[in-house]
């Protein structure tokens, strides 16, 4: 009898013990226990500066496990890297997809534009989900590619624009459905960037290459070329082969408001002006490598629902800035930290800074005119952007709304890399003229093609380096 009651006991207990792990443990009350359904395991590609903060913010939302860490560059990842020690870290990418692809939800992509879209594709063919740095993409055809990517492969896309979750577009959008400044005449976007080197010779003379760096890999889809000082971390972005300039690092976050706004999708045609270098007194540089000092272009758009026809968008970088409103009193300031957005309506016209912050209505006495909130809020606004990605990927596809999803952040660069087309044909020297400088480009969409100066589309799509090809079929 004594042993039957023990035998007995033992196999009550061995149920109570297995109904008792099956509970999870937050609904006993564990304080800061989260289920491993509820958190998201990240790979990051790109870990230093930027790379860096986005990963820092990624893990602050507190349902991301940084499980993974990528960089060419050992020095510049070394901070992150000692951040997080229990992540596992790789030089090569592709390594890392290859062999962690099993154990990784979503990939945070902050490289140099012209690796952008051969890393954001091979995550997501993998079905992971992808946070990529503005640009999206460094080529137009590269950009229709993660556009319609997302969709293909269903996964959960955010561009690094965090604007796009700041309260600022959402007040915008809120004056314009309002009727406050009536109907669009014109949007000005303008930066005072590049504060890097454009308009220069590539220089003859090269350099070590630092011996933290991978050159060959930070290279990546881009034609080899000897390393030369200075190149990295940052002055890359004045470079075409690798950056696309002022345009494609500040306009994805200052047109992005008047764009979602307004529901703009591609570009109709678009016409530009650069600014002038000389070699001496009499001679005008040629520098076909480098991106301009300064550059203004006017992109035209097709009506949407929210136009009474066509849209005219200013682009100004370089110091450049559209005529200062009537409205703006001498000493207020026109925009804000060398940045700025104008959109001109037929009531009135609405004023902001970088990332679409402050917004003002023109006068800005007029500002404090009540309109009843209409949008809801991103929780933590522009700093929230990394947070609402990760929800969104845990939510899954189709069940949570993004900032800034490649179906939005996809047409909108698009439309910057167009515009940069017009910029690189200005200057594009053909039979020893210069042919780009008296056209407007016209755009053929559905061919991804200008249709009046072949020449310049030899840029809509580049010839990647062998071995670093980014191919995709629609």
């Amino acid at each position: 009898m004594e042993n039957n009651s023990r035998r007995d006991f033992i196999k009550k207990a061995a149920v109570a013990a297995a109904g008792i792990t099956i509970v999870p443990r937050h609904v006993l009350g564990g304080k800061g226990y989260r289920a491993p359904s509820d958190m998201l395991n990240v790979a990051s590609i790109g870990v230093g500066g930027m790379g860096g903060s986005d990963v820092n913010n990624i893990y602050k939302s507190g349902k991301a496990n940084i499980a993974y860490l990528c960089d060419v560059d050992l020095a510049r990842a070394r901070g992150t890297v000692e951040k997080f020690p229990k992540a596992k870290f790789y030089v090569d990418f592709r390594e890392m997809l290859d062999k962690e692809h099993k154990h990784i939800d979503a990939v945070s992509i902050s490289t140099p534009d012209h690796n952008h879209a051969i890393q954001a594709l091979a995550a997501m063919e993998l079905g992971k989900h992808v946070y990529v740095q503005k640009p999206l993409a460094h080529d137009v055809w590269e950009a229709r590619v993660l556009t319609h990517a997302a969709k293909r492969y269903k996964v959960v896309t955010q561009m690094g624009n965090q604007g796009s979750s700041g309260d600022g577009v959402r007040q915008m959008r809120e004056w314009i459905d309002a009727g406050l400044i009536g109907d669009l005449v014109e949007i000005y976007a303008w930066t005072d960037r590049p504060v890097w080197p454009q308009g220069i010779a590539w220089p003859s003379k090269k350099a070590p290459v630092p011996s933290t760096l991978d050159w060959d890999k930070w290279l990546g889809t881009a034609q080899y070329t000897d390393y030369i000082e200075k190149l990295v971390p940052f002055n890359w972005r004045g470079w075409w082969a690798f950056g696309t300039g002022a345009l494609g690092d500040m306009g994805c976050h200052n047109l992005e408001a008047p764009f979602s706004i307004y529901g703009l999708q591609y570009v109709k045609d678009v016409q530009a002006s650069v600014g002038t270098v000389y070699v001496d007194e009499f001679k005008r540089g040629y520098f076909p490598e480098s991106c301009p000092p300064s550059s203004s272009v006017t992109m035209t758009f097709p009506k949407t629902p929210k136009t009474k026809g066509d849209v005219k968008v200013h682009w100004m970088d370089g110091g450049i800035q559209p005529p200062r409103p009537d409205e703006l009193e001498p000493n207020e300031e026109f925009g804000g930290k060398g940045n700025g957005i104008l959109i001109i309506g037929t009531k009135g016209k609405l004023l902001a800074d970088t990332y679409a912050e402050n917004p003002r209505l023109l006068p800005t006495s007029k500002t404090y005119k009540t309109v009843k909130e209409k949008y809801p809020r991103v929780k933590g606004g522009a700093s929230g952007h990394w947070a609402q990605w990760v929800e969104g990927c845990i939510a899954g596809y189709g069940n949570m709304e993004m900032s800034s999803p490649f179906e939005i952040a996809g047409p909108l660069t698009e439309a910057l890399l167009m515009a940069n087309l017009a910029i690189r044909g200005v200057d594009l020297q053909v039979d020893g003229k210069y042919p780009g400088r008296s056209k407007k480009l016209i755009w053929d969409n559905d061919n991804m093609r200008v249709t009046n100066f072949d020449e310049v589309n030899q840029f809509v799509k580049r010839t990647y380096r062998p071995g670093w090809e980014v191919n995709y079929t629609f």
